[in-house]
């Protein structure tokens, strides 16, 4: 059955294309409806993905929201089909729809819960804490709702601005992981089975070292 909405409002996106870029003035939202988008600060080299969103994802709502400038850029990661909303459909939607409307206040309250988690990321005092909490937080943030195992960049400049330690602490912490099975690193990306359970690992670590 055809989608009304995309129908209407629905264009399809190249793997490679650049939806927005950071600092310029946000007029559109996007939904995904299909492929998916990363999205990411800086530029080239120096650039630290914050997300990779997939099918149901809402991308540039904050932006339409505030009026403010884009907080970062978002470029196809994979052949896309997507829904284009500017502000007054945008208005529309949310009074005609509910769903959309309920959908929206989910994702705004799930950026709230990103924040919470960042927070909770830096009131650990220990090194190892806070790179587990902090790859937790990464692996949410790029997975979605989905479940199962996730690829990260294995970005270890940004993981040390993230937890607010010293390069070598955070180092030492992914060796130990890595060496414990919980992370593998291959190809500049680290690769998670079950970050849920990256708090388990970390006790059983601690219970080795105790009794050494």
């Amino acid at each position: 059955m055809a989608d009304p909405l995309f129908s209407k409002y629905g264009r399809s996106a190249r793997a490679g294309e650049r939806l927005f870029t950071e600092g310029e003035l946000g007029t559109e939202m996007f939904v995904v409806r299909s492929g998916e988008v990363r999205i990411f600060v800086g530029e080239d080299s120096s650039s630290k993905t914050l997300a990779v969103l997939g099918p149901g994802e809402f991308i540039g709502e904050m932006s339409l929201l505030t009026g403010q400038p884009r907080t970062a850029t978002a470029v196809v990661s994979k052949d896309a089909e997507l829904v284009v909303v500017g502000g007054r459909v945008l208005e529309e939607m949310i009074v005609h729809n509910t769903e959309i409307a309920l959908r929206l206040i989910r994702k705004l309250a799930r950026r709230l819960q990103v924040a919470d988690s960042l927070i909770a990321v830096l009131v650990h005092r220990g090194a190892s804490e806070r790179v587990i909490e902090n790859l937790k937080r990464l692996s949410s943030l790029h997975r979605g709702q989905r479940k199962g195992p996730v690829v990260l960049d294995a970005d270890y400049e940004a993981m040390t601005e993230q937890v607010g330690l010293e390069p070598a602490e955070v180092k030492e912490v992914m060796s130990r992981l890595i060496r414990a099975g919980a992370v593998k690193e291959s190809e500049g990306a680290w690769s998670i089975d079950s970050p849920e359970e990256l708090s388990e690992v970390l006790g059983l670590l601690k219970l080795k070292e105790q009794y050494k």
